[in-house]
């Protein structure tokens, strides 16, 4: 369950009318999508959630660039797209709808269109690793966002969490470890520099 002070200050940020967008920054497993399907749930009808995974790098691209192993780094999304998305989204027309990509983990690709945002929703909710990077596009993505929040969790928690997730994706217990400690921890530590750009700490209990 959430707790009312941060519903209250959604409620504050939507009081000025017209389109906002929050974002939900944290490392991989920290309860960044949960947070966000809960905020919609809270908000029937006002919200919609655009995560950033929708901007992976589709693994053919990752191979011809030699980046498949470590996919989810900084650099294997299309980080300029995303940003374009997030202005097309403060820019949205009242006759238009925009379509955001989804990434779909039963097959490790990410999937156009999958995701309508009417031009009547309040709020955007997006979420990801990197929105508070401050290099490369990645840089970019804070001025767009009329509030950031950091989720946070309990490390060992959110590990057990990523070796639980990529073991029902397919992997063995021995690769979903493997993956956790070689690519995840160096992404998360780089991900959790990024912590004082935010607005908030969303810290799950």
């Amino acid at each position: 369950m959430i707790p009312d002070s941060y519903l209250e200050r959604i409620e504050t940020l939507l009081a000025s009318g017209g389109r906002r967008i929050l974002g939900l920054a944290g490392a991989p497993g920290a309860g960044k999508s949960t947070l966000a399907d809960a905020l919609v749930a809270a908000l029937p009808g006002r919200a919609v959630v655009v995560p950033m995974d929708g901007y992976h790098l589709a693994n053919v691209e990752l191979g011809r660039l030699g980046r498949a192993a470590r996919k989810g780094a900084e650099d294997t999304f299309d980080s300029a797209g995303y940003v374009a998305l997030l202005r097309r989204m403060r820019e949205q027309q009242p006759d238009e709808t925009i379509y955001a990509p989804a990434f779909r983990r039963e097959i490790e690709e990410p999937i156009a269109g999958a995701i309508p945002v009417s031009p009547d929703v309040q709020l955007v909710i997006t979420e990801g690793n990197y929105l508070l990077l401050d290099s490369g596009h990645w840089a970019d993505v804070r001025g767009l966002l009329d509030e950031a929040w950091y989720v946070d969790v309990d490390p060992a928690l959110r590990q057990a969490r990523l070796v639980a997730r990529h073991i029902a994706f397919g992997r063995d217990e021995h690769a979903a470890r493997d993956w956790v400690e070689h690519t995840d921890e160096p992404n998360a530590r780089l991900i959790d520099s990024t912590r004082p750009r935010a607005d908030l700490l969303f810290q799950w209990a």
